[in-house]
């Protein structure tokens, strides 16, 4: 099913895990390289230095359960601008035309997820802005970005369940 660009999303979530556990799933990059990207992606590449000025680069590779996709990578690279702990990260990052982490972004966001502890579980608000999109691949990738996201934060919530 087809849907409009994307151009802002909000997704809220309430995990049943602490907050110390959803920070550590956001801020460390061996647990974030796990749930990161839609289904059926993995990320043999994952850098992710959750401190301000910390740089991101992320190499998203489609497997197999994607079908014709199968082999297809989708670099990302990024840098964060806020990270109070278990409060708020916030952070710029742009999808890029190839692996090569001195290209330019063709799509660019300001993603800002907020979290709240709730005695035990934890609420998450994640707010991002497109703030660039030009090129041939940038509507098919902002058609995609909400189904995408919330079947990322999907990934999340399962993997905190296996964690607790």
């Amino acid at each position: 099913m087809a849907s409009e660009p994307v151009k802002e999303l909000s997704i809220t979530r309430t995990f049943d895990a602490p907050i110390e556990l959803v920070w550590k799933a956001w801020t460390d990059r061996k647990i974030l390289q796990r749930w990161w990207g839609p289904r059926g992606v993995t990320n043999p590449i994952c850098e992710w230095d959750a401190r301000p000025g910390g740089k991101i680069y992320i190499v998203m590779l489609a497997g197999k359960d994607l079908g014709h996709a199968e082999g297809t990578k989708w670099p990302m690279k990024g840098t964060f601008k806020e990270v109070i702990p278990k409060s708020r990260l916030a952070f710029i990052c742009g999808a890029l035309d190839d692996v090569d982490r001195s290209s330019d972004t063709f799509i660019e966001q300001v993603v800002t997820v907020d979290f709240v502890a709730l005695a035990g579980r934890t609420k998450m608000n994640l707010h991002l802005v497109i703030t660039k999109s030009e090129g041939p691949k940038a509507p098919a990738a902002l058609q995609g970005m909400t189904y995408g996201w919330n079947q990322q934060i999907d990934k999340l919530g399962e993997m905190l369940l296996t964690e607790k």
